[in-house]
């Protein structure tokens, strides 16, 4: 790593300046024994920074390869999942019947882009971490602490009882999708209690709307939903969560209720693949997308 030589170069330069400045001001029976102890002292250093150079460069190596192998398949699922859109759009026209399972098939995916992301993010701050281990350590300001989007909430207890809201998040995900509903939803309530402010308690909470809709709890899932759009309203799970809060409706036999659902979502988002979805739905009802 350049860094580590750097920090390695600099050691090096000071202690040859130390050699000089020893020798100049030393007598001459003096000057030999101190310059002896001196290379003894460089070589340790050197040592030193080859061992910590060595393990930083391997550890970094692994990771680096890790990092580039997940964000690979995030572009693959990404691809897919476009091509899957497409599709959907080029059949606005064919039967509505079938907007639930294709519907479920683009959630699953995103699902697991989510997933990809958050270990991409993982793996980046682990790099991260083991390059500022390179680096001299400095002692912040007194008074001054770094805050982050991922900062607990005011008021929250920060500390060892306080979850880690990347890997929380990653938790519920990974389980969500392994149909561990129950402890999916512990995390994902995990993350809405700590980090209330942050991006991820929005998706967070599109999470338990999904977790009761693939449990049939429609009732529940309208709720969960509605938490959504009105808390969260700039979050980038609004339209999905729009859409499966008009479906959910439909599934209690609310359709007027739900058809309004697909319509607000049409109108909201009409470029987006939720609203594709639900103008199949509408159509597959016999109800047209756009109120007169």
């Amino acid at each position: 790593m350049q860094i580590s030589r750097t920090y390695r170069n600099r050691l090096l330069s000071a202690a040859v300046l130390g050699m000089l400045l020893a020798s100049s001001s030393l007598p001459a029976h003096a000057a030999s024994k101190e310059i002896i102890e001196l290379q003894t002292q460089v070589q340790q250093l050197m040592d030193m920074v080859q061992r910590i150079q060595s393990t930083l460069d391997t550890r970094l190596g692994v990771i680096t390869h890790l990092a580039e192998q997940t964000a690979d398949d995030a572009n693959r699922v990404t691809a897919t999942v476009n091509a899957l859109q497409a599709k959907i759009n080029s059949q606005n026209e064919a039967g509505g019947g079938k907007i639930d399972a294709v519907s479920g098939q683009v959630q699953s995916l995103n699902d697991s882009i989510d997933e990809l992301k958050s270990r991409v993010a993982k793996l980046d701050k682990s790099i991260q971490d083991l390059q500022s281990q390179a680096q001299p350590t400095q002692t912040p300001a007194a008074g001054s602490a770094p805050m982050s989007s991922g900062s607990p909430a005011p008021g929250v207890a920060s500390g060892a009882q306080t979850p880690p809201l990347q890997e929380t998040f990653q938790a519920g995900v990974r389980d969500y999708n392994a149909a561990h509903f129950e402890v999916a939803a512990g995390e994902f309530q995990d993350v809405l209690h700590y980090y209330p402010l942050d991006d991820l308690a929005g998706t967070a909470q599109f999470y338990l709307g999904e977790i009761a809709y693939r449990q049939q709890n429609y009732a529940e899932a309208v709720k969960a939903y509605n938490a959504v759009l009105e808390g969260f309203s700039g979050n980038a799970k609004a339209p999905a969560a729009q859409l499966r809060k008009g479906l959910s409706l439909l599934q209690l036999n609310k359709k007027e209720a739900g058809v309004h659902e697909l319509r607000l979502l049409i109108q909201r988002h009409p470029q987006t693949p939720e609203a594709a979805q639900a103008r199949t739905k509408l159509n597959g009802l016999g109800v047209r997308p756009v109120a007169r």
